[in-house]
């Protein structure tokens, strides 16, 4: 009879006031995840930009530095293989298949509107809820 395959998983889950400098405690939680998990230099590098991006716009633009809400943070690591970020705020979303192409000639100089762009390069997956505010970013370890 064979054994079947067990995953196992570790959870890890932060709630973080809605202000800037509460990214501290996201920045604490991946460099927690990648010492223990051995992660490569270039993954700690690319989850750290991505995490760091994507919960500054859910503080920023989706809560609205609303002391009041709160963006829920959960990392799965899944078999010591791959790290599973979900990153909720409470905000009403925002349309993640309409936004500008930071890459079009027009855009090129405007200071915003690169992150989901740069954050869909670097990430291994990217998928954003129907309503768009919460991000599932997926990396291999």
């Amino acid at each position: 009879m064979q054994e079947a395959n067990v995953q196992t998983s570790e959870l890890y889950t932060l709630q973080l006031p809605s202000k800037p400098e509460s990214i501290t405690l996201l920045e604490n939680l991946i460099e927690q995840i990648a010492d223990k998990h051995n992660v490569s230099e270039d993954t700690f590098a690319n989850m750290m930009t991505c995490l760091n991006e994507i919960a500054i716009n859910a503080i920023v633009h989706g809560n609205k530095l609303d002391d009041s809400k709160k963006v829920i943070v959960n990392a799965e690591v899944v078999d010591g293989k791959r790290v599973v970020w979900t990153i909720t705020d409470e905000g009403p979303g925002f349309d993640y298949d309409h936004l500008p192409d930071p890459t079009a000639e027009e855009n090129l100089e405007n200071l915003t509107g690169r992150g989901v762009f740069i954050v869909k390069q670097l990430a291994d997956q990217c998928i954003f809820n129907t309503k768009g505010n919460e991000v599932e970013l997926h990396f291999k370890i």
